[in-house]
């Protein structure tokens, strides 16, 4: 997993006594900082969907799409702290956002809710599956720190995509073994 940083973007660190290697602390950095990148796409994606959803479920889904982006936030911070306490730079702006997000763009054409549930559900589950990738990466790098920073942001994001997903089940999807 690595950062696909633009050519002008410069990634500069700090000294720090955090005892973790200088080229682990680089491989980390540059690990958070996609997750960085991701965080903060989903957090304007689920705005896009709290600003435009119409329809039946519209008061109840334009509260959760808007807790949505405020839990990402957080985790916004959270990451970007992380990052400047390896001593490395957070890189948050929102073209570097757009340009290294692991995420597809939201599609600007969803008006109805279940069209935004489905988009972000979608999102959720890809954000997931890079977080979780993350838990295993930084493990392995010797970092339990950072891994429990993705392990506590993956619980959180799991229970909101089976939030999300609770909207979109039918009858007819329902398995039986």
């Amino acid at each position: 997993m690595t950062t696909t940083l633009n050519a002008k973007t410069v990634q500069r660190s700090y000294p720090t006594r955090n005892d973790l290697p200088a080229d682990v602390r680089s491989r980390l950095v540059a690990i958070l900082n996609q997750t960085l990148a991701t965080t903060l796409d989903l957090k304007t994606q689920a705005k896009q969907a709290h600003w435009n959803v119409k329809g039946l479920d519209f008061l109840q889904l334009h509260e959760l799409f808007d807790e949505l982006s405020g839990e990402l936030e957080d985790y916004v911070d959270l990451v970007a702290e992380r990052i400047t306490a390896l001593g490395g730079t957070a890189l948050g702006t929102a073209r570097i956002a757009a340009a290294d997000s692991v995420l597809p763009e939201y599609p600007l054409d969803a008006v109805e809710g279940a069209e935004h549930v489905a988009a972000l559900a979608d999102r959720y589950g890809a954000y997931a599956k890079h977080l979780r990738s993350a838990i295993d990466t930084t493990a392995d790098l010797g970092d339990a720190d950072t891994s429990d920073l993705y392990t506590e942001v993956s619980r959180t994001v799991d229970k909101r995509l089976w939030f999300l997903e609770a909207h979109l089940i039918k009858k007819s999807d329902v398995i039986e073994s």
